[in-house]
């Protein structure tokens, strides 16, 4: 009696990573996501510009995978078609010509190079425009760890203090709040205190860098009321990862309510490059004076 094969655990192996896949997939689908790992939706982009930043990013994902269907296909044909038979001792042609092919090797790369370039450069003008009138200008600065806000057409300021310890509770709390008001044009100013800094709101689909002598700028009109998280993203230091803060799109009411609890705490004017990074510039006087002392005997 013969004895049962037993099954191969390439097969164990395939079935498992095929179970993950569709697990991950479902997991995708869950009501709660509404455009993948994306935010937001069609009927309520965060920002004028998320929605054309989406179809650009999911454009270039889907040519992407088409060109790696074609590839795959290519191969994988190659593999069957040409592979060695049992019978054939004999080398196969090592040396050919096909002109049509090698034209194609060279204009179809040329052309998706094309597309993709022609899509970008369209969407990042639109993204990158400036001409029109902004209805507030913020100016962000960016120190080691922590953020200054300066609300330009108002004349007043935030400022938060560097994160002293990552990962505790509270530490995104404790953070600045930036305040915009829903619906407006917003003209960001972006400059940073020491070293290259990266100003980004994930929910935003966008971000600049922050570069030392060197003054960047952006426009967004936020379309949705809500609160959001912003981080640094370009590795600063030692605290990089809790060099957080908080974005509030608010009705014009609360943003000028926010104002004038800025201006009644006495944090009207505006911040300037000069500051270190240990500078508390609520603190007048030797207070101020000293933390500059320590920063210039470090």
């Amino acid at each position: 009696m013969r004895s049962q094969t037993p099954r191969p655990r390439r097969n164990r192996l395939a079935l498992a990573g095929l179970a993950t896949v569709v697990a991950l997939a479902l997991a995708g689908c869950s009501p709660d996501v509404q455009r993948g790992w994306l935010p937001g939706d069609s009927e309520n982009e965060i920002t004028n510009q998320t929605g054309r930043i989406t179809n650009l990013w999911v454009g270039s994902w889907i040519a992407a995978l088409l060109v790696g269907i074609l590839v795959w296909g290519l191969i994988i044909w190659c593999v069957a078609v040409y592979r060695k038979r049992k019978d054939d001792d004999q080398l196969p042609v090592q040396l050919r010509y096909h002109v049509p092919l090698e034209i194609m090797y060279v204009i179809l790369p040329i052309i998706m190079v094309g597309v993709l370039f022609y899509y970008t450069a369209r969407d990042m003008s639109e993204i990158q425009d400036r001409s029109q009138e902004p209805d507030l200008t913020v100016q962000v600065i960016g120190k080691q760890w922590s953020w200054d806000f300066n609300y330009v057409d108002d004349d007043v300021f935030d400022t938060g203090q560097h994160a002293q310890a990552v990962g505790e509770t509270g530490v995104l709390a404790d953070q600045p709040t930036l305040y915009l008001p829903v619906g407006e044009r917003v003209e960001f100013v972006l400059d940073s205190r020491d070293v290259i800094h990266s100003f980004w709101v994930p929910a935003f689909l966008y971000k600049q860098d922050m570069l030392p002598g060197r003054t960047n700028t952006f426009q967004v009109v936020p379309q949705v009321e809500g609160e959001y998280v912003g981080k640094c993203a370009e590795l600063c230091g030692e605290e990089h990862s809790s060099m957080l803060f908080n974005v509030k799109v608010v009705s014009r009411e609360e943003y000028d309510a926010h104002i004038d609890e800025l201006r009644d705490a006495g944090q009207d004017g505006q911040l300037g490059l000069e500051y270190n990074r240990l500078q508390d510039v609520r603190v007048t006087g030797e207070g101020a004076e000293d933390a500059e002392g320590e920063e210039g005997a470090n």
